[in-house]
């Protein structure tokens, strides 16, 4: 019974950074990994980075070198550190727990959602 609380989102404008918090109630080491994933209006959803409880990650091309997922597992947080913003980074960003390895998208536990916008 996973539960995500989800802070950080706002508007900046383009160039900007924002840092995503997600804070677990469980510890990173109690799950198999965790993440976000991001919709945009008119778009499907996209798995933008995710990092598992051996601390390797994987980021959707569009934001390597600009984003950086990382754990602080004293506060049970992750965090998702976005640097150059751009406009096309706007969307509702949702954090996600993957309690095991085999567990499908449809049995993640989710934030509530936070909504970055990039504009000018």
């Amino acid at each position: 019974q996973v539960q995500l609380v989800e802070s950080g989102g706002g508007l900046v404008q383009p160039g900007g950074s924002l840092r995503l918090s997600c804070a677990a109630s469980e510890s990173i080491f109690d799950v198999y990994a965790m993440g976000w994933y991001r919709q945009a209006p008119g778009k499907q959803r996209e798995l933008v980075a995710t990092i598992t409880n051996a601390f390797s990650t994987v980021y959707v091309e569009s934001v390597k070198g600009r984003f950086t997922i990382s754990t602080d597992n004293a506060k049970n947080t992750v965090n998702l550190q976005m640097n150059s913003l751009t406009p096309e980074d706007t969307a509702v960003y949702y954090c996600y727990s993957q309690v095991s390895q085999f567990t499908p998208v449809e049995n993640y536990y989710w934030g509530q959602g936070t909504q970055v916008t990039v504009s000018s």
